[in-house]
């Protein structure tokens, strides 16, 4: 017998689990289901490469609700099963244990998989991807063995785990294949000002390498070879190169997309019933200028589960939240707020040196973006720079004496 579900849900993270409460928030009375791939209850992702590694957060201060608080709201969680086809037609999908679910709305939160290795020896033991629990824990198992440990990828995931690793006394070393780590979301002066803190905590960085292989010994990691000729000495690797879209299920039911499922304002995929949000998503973004993209943050899963579940409530709301992230490392805390993609112009605000700093990007002279490195309120009285698309003076900007809600206020 195929079980019904008048909401099904499938990914158990921030988006999936945001939706249901959501719902429910709403006085959604129809009958809700999550399907979640990992047998834990839902739960907090992005401590994994940060407190979690570090062992500075417990497991059950990660995971958003008990069993019994689900159960309070009449959410189901199938957990440890994963969707492996979609009948958009019959408004059915099939899991890997062979079921059969039918859904009246299907929500697809899926977020996606670890961009992994290609080269010879990027399956050895000791090799590692953080996305789930069951990665993270199996890393601190390995770290009591660990001497050296290569961090490949120079992003937020990678840099996260080089400080985690640091602190445990680890000898690390970050290779990224640009010429400066957060190259592809940041300026260079925000570049810089983490590659100098990372070597001051001892972490090693290795700028513009490429990776040939993962060396082997006794079917482990022994090191990692660069196209230089070089060997890293390595008993651990992790490997932080970005996510693949977890919508193959979705794109053969005939859904549109090719960079994750493509979505309407409302989160709506092309095909009848179906909704997809979050790091699988792609839509396109007013902070973008209106470009197709995908936003891997906590922020775009929560803000777009919440358009989902007002539109699965008849509302018409559509999605236009400003983009934010954030990245603890050491003690330090970037908080970003709108897409630095396209400035034309940054100004330094504040001095680097003091560690408390923020960058503002502009384009045709409107701020777009800021960085803020230990400026909580930079962070918060930019955001209606960024959201109003203000015009201002670099040269005000420049000036931490004059805030930026004076400017903002015009």
């Amino acid at each position: 017998m195929t079980a019904h579900y008048d909401v099904l849900i499938v990914g158990g993270g921030h988006g999936g689990a945001q939706t249901a409460l959501a719902l429910r928030q709403q006085k959604f009375a129809g009958s809700i289901a999550i399907v979640g791939e990992e047998p834990e209850l839902p739960y907090d992702r992005p401590p994994l490469s940060k407190e979690y590694l570090a062992g500075d957060r417990p497991w059950e201060r990660m995971i958003f609700r008990t069993a019994a608080a689900w159960a309070e709201r009449d959410v189901a969680l199938l957990l440890g099963r994963r969707v492996m086809q979609v009948d958009a037609a019959a408004h059915r999908v099939t899991t890997d244990h062979g079921a059969m679910l039918s859904y009246g709305r299907l929500v697809w939160a899926t977020g996606g998989s670890p961009r992994r290795l290609t080269c010879s020896g990027h399956d050895l033991v000791g090799v590692h991807t953080v996305r789930s629990r069951a990665d993270t824990d199996r890393m601190r198992d390995e770290l009591a063995d660990v001497r050296e440990a290569v961090v490949i990828g120079g992003g937020y995931i990678g840099l996260e785990a080089a400080a985690a690793l640091a602190k445990f006394g680890k000898q690390v070393t970050v290779v990224e294949a640009l010429d400066r780590v957060l190259a592809r979301v940041a300026g260079a002066p925000l570049s810089r000002f983490f590659e100098a803190e990372h070597r001051a905590h001892g972490v090693e960085m290795r700028l513009g390498a490429q990776v040939i292989c993962i060396t082997e010994g006794d079917g482990r990691a022994t090191g990692v070879e660069l196209a230089d000729g070089s060997i890293l000495p390595a008993q651990m690797v992790i490997v932080g190169i970005g996510i693949v879209p977890a919508v193959q299920p979705l794109l053969d039911a005939g859904a549109e997309g090719g960079n994750g499922v493509r979505v309407d304002g409302q989160c709506r995929t092309s095909l009848p019933d179906i909704f997809a949000l979050g790091d699988c998503a792609e839509h396109r973004n007013g902070f973008a200028e209106g470009d197709w993209i995908r936003l891997e943050s906590v922020q775009n899963a929560h803000d777009q589960a919440a358009i989902v579940a007002r539109a699965i409530m008849g509302n018409d709301d559509l999605y236009a939240a400003v983009p934010w992230f954030w990245s603890n490392q050491y003690d330090l805390r970037l908080q970003t707020v709108g897409l630095s993609r396209g400035h034309d112009a940054v100004v330094v605000r504040g001095d680097p040196a003091t560690r408390a700093f923020s960058l503002v990007y502009l384009r045709g002279g409107r701020v777009i973006a800021l960085d803020c490195v230990n400026m909580v309120r930079d962070y918060a009285q930019g955001r209606a720079l960024v959201t109003n698309g203000v015009r201002v003076d670099a040269a005000l900007l420049a000036d931490p004496a004059i805030s930026l809600k004076a400017l903002a206020a015009g």
